[in-house]
């Protein structure tokens, strides 16, 4: 697998780590989830389960939508 290097400031180093760290991965790992998500396009690993499935709450309900309008016709 080829190798990228960069040069960053250190309070963005600084960021990255922290971010990492919360993640509970390695700043290697991290910056290359962050590549894959920004350049192989698509939808994110996990997106479906931890978003549109991690609904925690009152089930959504969707209200009555009344009637069609009617409009005079062209």
């Amino acid at each position: 697998m080829p190798q990228l290097h960069l040069y960053v400031p250190k309070e963005i180093a600084s960021e990255i780590a922290r971010r990492a760290q919360s993640r509970g991965l390695s700043v290697s790992r991290f910056l290359a989830d962050l590549v894959r998500r920004e350049v192989a396009g698509g939808w994110p690993e996990r997106y479906f389960d931890e978003v549109a499935g991690g609904w925690v709450g009152e089930p959504l309900e969707r209200p009555d939508q009344g009637s069609y309008e009617l409009r005079e016709e062209l």
